[in-house]
């Protein structure tokens, strides 16, 4: 349904001084703080993991040398969504000018509506972390206790106990980090890089890796996390995570969080010809995933 005059009257009034409701500013990059964005030419890419191989065994003299194989683990795949929204104007409304003194206001809450939809998309990657509903190449969802790898064992992304933030939770995440196996359980050295937080943990996350002294006691003690150069990269809050009290920190571990760009945000205007309506749009092609879940550790909060 295309703007009418009818919804636009005081637009005609004299002296109005203002207009309001459109010109909010918006988080409109929080997904750039995750995810590493490639661009794509097909429907969807798909990235297979490689078991490498297992530890290498000693050779007898005289011996034949040992042969090992690499297998393929598993297969992410990214299938792209098209977002697309518009808005139109009917042909009255622009003869009696209204078209030109709104058409900015318009274009930049189009704008907002979808980099709101962008935001909202890469946010339910680590709002759905925990939800056995939604899994991952190795048919578990992104954080969990039990991630199954080709060599038999399991690793854990996710503490065995829940935990809200504190010195405590974040130091033993710090801990199951360093203790990452890949698919033949060799050992892998990732850290933790960066910690992704809701706005209600920022408090919590600024005197956890701000203070020199370990928080929330008397002693003298020094704040370890920030006396080590743990978490290098700090905190980042994400206004678009949903659970106040659930908490990630994001490795170094190549191949975790992917943002594939297919088609770039584009703009276009036409006019109908059966109504004289102008029409604008906006629209792109995009996907978020994972494709390895050792990118990062997470908990859901003591409350879940």
């Amino acid at each position: 349904m295309a703007i009418a005059r009818s919804q636009l009257l005081k637009e005609l009034e004299p002296g109005l001084h203002a207009l309001f409701g459109m010109e909010y500013d918006r988080y409109d990059s929080e997904h750039a703080e995750i995810f590493e964005t490639e661009s794509s030419d097909r429907a969807f890419e798909e990235e297979v993991m490689l078991s490498g191989f297992g530890s290498a065994p000693v050779k007898g003299e005289g011996q034949a040398v040992s042969f090992d194989t690499a297998n393929e683990a598993y297969t992410a795949r990214y299938t792209h969504e098209t977002i697309s929204l518009a808005f139109a104007i009917t042909e009255e409304a622009v003869e009696d000018n209204l078209y030109d003194r709104l058409s900015s206001r318009y274009t930049k809450a189009l704008a907002r509506s979808m980099a709101n939809t962008k935001q909202v998309k890469a946010a339910a990657i680590l709002n759905n972390a925990f939800d056995s509903g939604t899994t991952y190449g190795d048919g578990k969802e992104l954080c969990a206790t039990d991630h199954p790898t080709v060599g038999g064992g399991n690793f854990a992304n996710e503490l065995s106990t829940a935990a809200d933030l504190n010195e405590t939770s974040l130091e033993q995440s710090l801990i199951d980090i360093a203790a990452f196996i890949d698919e033949r359980g060799l050992k892998i050295a990732l850290q933790g890089r960066k910690m992704i937080i809701p706005p209600a943990l920022q408090f919590v996350a600024e005197r956890l890796m701000a203070s020199n002294l370990r928080p929330s006691t008397a002693d003298n003690d020094i704040n370890a996390s920030r006396n080590m150069g743990m978490i290098p990269e700090g905190y980042v809050v994400n206004h678009f995570l949903t659970d106040t009290d659930a908490f990630f920190i994001k490795t170094d571990a190549p191949n975790g969080f992917k943002h594939f760009e297919r088609s770039a945000i584009k703009t276009s205007m036409e006019g109908d010809f059966d109504t004289g309506n102008a029409r604008y749009k906006a629209r792109e092609r995009y996907s978020f995933g994972v494709s390895d879940p050792r990118c990062v550790f997470g908990s859901p909060g003591a409350t879940g």
